[in-house]
């Protein structure tokens, strides 16, 4: 693999640590950040041998797979960080479409969650391809003695090769038949990925992020079932409100803004207890 920064990138005052293998993109440029760099830095493997998802869930990225990490300063009032996710969903959307521009197309496929394209996003920070998820996204503190806090956003991408044995659909790239480098991806990532920034303004363009996600959501409009510890809200996925909540019109009526949960759609939603 050779990664490397797109000029956009270059340009913007980001720069690039490569890895073959390590343990986890992300605790490394959590490692830096406290140690007081900062930030603007991506991360990027192509194998990651101890990597995590929400909840420290094991997130695997076998050799040809990527993993990036980008450390990032957030203003001193650092509300709005959660949004980040958002753009970063979008930038990710936009570099597989730009590497894989059939993955862009309407699809007749059943395992879309409505919507008419094959590539979605589902809240709050997956990628999915034809209802199942070949990338993920996840946010994490870093306030180093300085006091200059920052944010870590990992960013996980099956490209060759998915998970087995998880509980939820999962699909690689190359299986959805995009031919997928990691290191395609990632430069695209990169380029992309500084518009989103541009466009987020520390929070201030989330409005505009909301809406462009808004038209890439998966199962907007749909049945969903939330997960929220030992409770299950049933209800329908009405929309993201200006903080990124999930809003969902329960079956009793009541509409909820949920901040984090697990979600299923479709078949799953009617099952899950």
């Amino acid at each position: 693999m050779s990664f490397s920064l797109g000029p956009v990138a270059r340009a913007a005052g980001y720069r690039l640590i490569a890895h073959e293998t390590i343990d986890s993109t992300s605790t490394e440029a959590i490692r830096l950040g406290l140690e007081g760099d900062p930030g603007r830095l991506w991360i990027v493997a192509c194998e990651q041998i101890d990597g995590h998802g929400r909840r420290g869930r094991p997130w695997q990225t076998p050799s040809g797979n990527l993993a990036a990490s980008l450390l990032l300063p957030v203003p001193g009032d650092s509300s709005t960080t959660a949004t980040l996710g958002f753009a970063a969903g979008l930038a990710l959307e936009s570099a597989i479409r730009a590497v894989a521009p059939a993955l862009g197309l309407p699809s007749p496929s059943k395992g879309r969650l409505g919507g008419g394209n094959r590539l979605q996003l589902k809240w709050p920070n997956d990628v999915l391809i034809d209802g199942a998820k070949v990338a993920g996204i996840l946010l994490e503190a870093v306030s180093p003695p300085s006091g200059r806090n920052g944010v870590v956003i990992g960013i996980g991408v099956n490209v060759r090769q998915a998970p087995l044995d998880l509980p939820y659909p999962a699909t690689s790239l190359v299986e959805a038949a995009a031919d997928v480098t990691a290191d395609a991806l990632f430069e695209a990532l990169a380029e992309a990925w500084v518009e989103q920034e541009s466009l987020w303004n520390a929070g201030r363009g989330f409005a505009a992020i909301r809406d462009r996600w808004l038209t890439r959501a998966a199962g907007l409009g749909a049945p969903i079932a939330v997960g929220l510890g030992t409770e299950v809200v049933r209800g329908t996925f009405e929309t993201i409100d200006e903080a990124g909540r999930l809003v969902v019109r329960a079956t009793d009526g009541v509409v909820r803004a949920i901040s984090a949960g697990d979600i299923y759609f479709g078949a799953a939603a009617s099952v899950v207890h």
